[in-house]
């Protein structure tokens, strides 16, 4: 049962800690402090230096940590054309704790066009001998994210008329990182986990989302901007439910999604989240058609650096599997080590026990 596409049986979202030099590098060019070209030459000895760790860690596959990033979902958003990150009166509220305040806007036409983070995939392929895996924010994260009155009336009259535009450029998107050489790219996507809890749908309400349709029209973007996918590319999406110092936002099982996630989106894989009670149960799974597409059990927590014990992730995975074929599945961390840039509350060799644990539960499960 050994895959030798993406997502591998041993696999993980995307993002690591940053390394002491490299936070440094970014608070220096935070106070002009140091050049842009100075922090990339940190930045690039830093990735190359990470793909490195996950090569030696026998995975078959390496991202770039997100190191060029402050966070996972708004420095791509901002680098597209007609969107802009601005200073909010409020960060992202969490378990305790609440982010930065920055957030989203859009001011224009919506476009892919020059966006840096083609040439950060170009640099991760060109230093990775394994299968160089770009990790972006899904469309149906921005709709999600944007405050009421974010959208500018010039561009389009209101939130839910950018949807069209936003798929258009994914498409591109899609296209323009295949031309680049990946063939292995993901979506990172926490609106899907907040339509799982009552508690944030009714936040989303309040908000003015019509979140009695959300799920058939983010389906619908999604798979419109999946039509540019080649036959040999594999797209796949991680749902998160939060993860920003260690701590968390939603709560509930996939039950309310299960149908129209792993059923009607396109995509090839799941990367679900199932490292604490919060996720519910293993039944939503036997919604995953039979077939090819996979999904990556999220059983090892990145939030603390307490190993967790072999037997028990075997228990688990085995309990999956009542619900949909064992070599459907795979096996990663339930989230990115540092979605932000301020990482999670573990240290870097902990971070890679991890990993090194998952590549020997996945020989051990899978052969």
């Amino acid at each position: 049962m050994k895959r030798t596409k993406p997502p591998f049986r041993a696999d993980h979202v995307g993002s690591f800690l940053r390394p002491a030099a490299l936070k440094e590098a970014r608070a220096k060019r935070e106070a002009n402090a140091i050049s842009a070209a100075e922090l990339k030459a940190i930045e690039d000895r830093a990735i190359e230096n990470v793909i490195k760790k996950q090569e030696e860690v026998g995975l078959e596959l390496a991202t770039d940590g997100e190191f060029r990033r402050s966070w996972w979902h708004f420095d791509f958003f901002g680098m597209l054309d007609g969107v802009e990150i601005y200073e909010a009166d409020h960060g992202i509220q969490f378990q305790g704790v609440q982010t930065k305040p920055k957030s989203i806007r859009v001011i224009g036409k919506i476009g892919f066009s020059n966006h840096p983070m083609v040439d950060h995939f170009k640099f991760l392929k060109a230093h990775s001998r394994v299968t160089p895996k770009m990790t972006i924010p899904s469309p149906s994260v921005m709709h999600f994210r944007l405050e009421p009155g974010a959208v500018s009336k010039n561009a389009y009259p209101d939130r839910d008329a950018i949807f069209d535009d936003l798929a258009a450029a994914y498409r591109e998107a899609v296209r323009a990182f295949y031309d680049a050489g990946c063939r292995y790219l993901q979506f990172d996507d926490t609106a899907w986990a907040y339509l799982c809890s009552q508690e944030e749908l009714k936040k989303a309400r309040e908000r003015g989302l019509d979140i009695d349709h959300l799920q058939e029209t983010y389906t619908r973007t999604i798979n419109t901007a999946l039509e540019a996918k080649p036959a040999d590319m594999t797209i796949t999406t991680h749902v998160c439910r939060g993860n920003f110092r260690s701590t968390w936002i939603a709560s509930g099982g996939y039950e309310p999604v299960a149908q129209n996630l792993l059923g009607r989106c396109n995509y090839d894989g799941y990367f679900l989240e199932y490292d604490t009670e919060r996720a519910g149960g293993f039944e939503p799974l036997r919604f995953l058609p039979k077939g090819n597409k996979v999904v990556v059990l999220g059983l090892v927590t990145s939030k603390s650096g307490t190993l967790e014990s072999k037997s028990d992730v075997k228990r688990r995975i085995e309990e999956a599997a009542k619900f949909a074929p064992l070599e459907q599945f795979c096996l990663s961390p339930q989230c990115g080590f540092a979605s932000t840039e301020e990482g999670n509350v573990l240290a870097e060799d902990e971070q890679w026990a991890k990993l090194r644990v998952i590549r020997e539960l996945a020989k051990e499960v899978w052969g």
